[in-house]
This record gives structure tokens, C-alpha cells and sequence, in this order.
């Protein structure tokens, strides 16, 4: 699956990152002004048990439920 890959500086020099499909928009849920461009058009296999390079868990499973997948709080990633 293409997506877009945004992501958000956190406290001690992490990241949390906030994936959706290809140009979609982040839903108005997960819209916060902090969020910066990372990737466009990256090829990312949904069907993964989890993206570790971005801190994310069932990449699939959050896609389907909420448009979206965003890393969680203990995961966060140094860059």
C-alpha cells in the first residue's frame, strides 16, 4: 500500500509518526498543526504485523478502523 508518513516531535527527542493512504488527508480526528511532512507515495505492507521503523502496531488493522495508523505512546522513535 502507498501511503503519506507524517510525524510529530515528542519530549526527549522522539517521534511519533501518523500514516494514511496516499493522498488522503490526516482525518480531522488526528489533524493537529504540529504534525510535519516525512514520506509521500512510500511503499509500506499493510498486511505487517507492525512497522517498527515507525513505532506503529497492526498498521492494517488501524487503517481499517480509523483511516489511519499512528504510533503509540511506547513506541515512539529517536528519528
Amino acid at each position: 500500500m502507498r501511503v503519506d508518513i507524517y510525524r510529530r516531535a515528542e519530549a526527549q527527542g522522539r517521534y511519533s509518526h501518523l500514516v494514511v493512504p496516499e493522498g488522503r488527508a490526516i482525518p480531522e480526528e488526528a489533524t493537529n498543526t504540529d504534525w510535519e511532512n516525512e514520506q509521500r507515495g512510500q511503499e509500506l505492507d499493510e498486511t505487517a504485523a507492525q512497522w517498527p521503523q515507525l513505532g506503529i502496531e497492526e498498521p492494517g488493522r488501524q487503517l481499517r478502523d480509523k483511516g489511519y495508523a499512528i504510533t503509540s505512546l511506547d513506541r515512539q522513535t529517536d528519528d
